[in-house]
């Protein structure tokens, strides 16, 4: 008689304690990677605050650094789901949207939401990337994947011929990425004491001025 095989028992009441739990720790790890900076903040720390054994923050993320990317892939793509964000449907949106004023201004507005969600964890990112390697790599993934996702919209425009005359598209997607770009906000918004909305009016009433033909739209 062949010998059966156990498997893993499994029940999706124990799926969602498991995701309970794993939310509860990130949420714990963004209030004091957002107070004290990655490098203060301790595996012990998020454990502690998050009311679980240091065992289980072990277990669900390895390293302080991965507790930190998986914070910051929730935060930039609005839940757990692993869908990239060129395949979400709030920036397929902005690819679909055939207007290229209301393409360029509904890229801002979903870049204004995602910065309310990640502005102080991108600062924390930020200031431990020089010293960490893991989170430098993901300092320049975040970059990376910023630029692709604006190129991807210029790449739009220009199939629709959009693009003000003259401009091409590594200039128009070099202007787009900078632009909009997350330190800009953060000068304005964060030092100079402009609000979110205004920023997100500025900056859509100046790309369509800088990238799109006088009459698009």
């Amino acid at each position: 008689m062949a010998e059966r095989v156990k498997r893993p028992y499994d029940s999706p009441l124990r799926r969602e304690q498991a995701n309970a739990t794993r939310r509860r720790i990130l949420e714990a790890a963004r209030r004091l990677f957002e107070r004290d900076g990655f490098t203060a903040t301790t595996m012990a720390a998020i454990a502690s605050e998050a009311g679980v054994s240091l065992k289980t923050v072990y277990l669900a993320f390895e390293t302080k650094a991965g507790v930190l990317r998986a914070l910051w892939h929730v935060l930039l793509r609005g839940d757990e789901e692993p869908v990239p964000v060129g395949e979400r449907d709030w920036f397929r949106a902005v690819l679909d949207e055939p207007d290229p004023q209301r393409k360029l201004r509904l890229d801002v507005h979903n870049a204004k939401l995602v910065r309310e969600r990640i502005g102080p964890l991108l600062d924390v990112i930020r200031d431990a990337a020089p010293t960490e390697p893991e989170l430098g790599a993901l300092w320049e993934r975040i970059q990376r994947e910023f630029y692709e996702n604006q190129r991807a919209v210029v790449d739009d425009l220009h199939r629709r011929k959009a693009l003000r005359r003259g401009l091409d598209i590594a200039r128009a997607a070099d202007i787009l990425w900078t632009l909009n770009h997350p330190d800009v906000y953060r000068l304005l918004v964060g030092h100079r004491g402009w609000t979110p909305d205004e920023h997100e009016n500025w900056l859509a009433d100046l790309l369509c001025e800088q990238l799109l033909e006088p009459d698009a739209g």
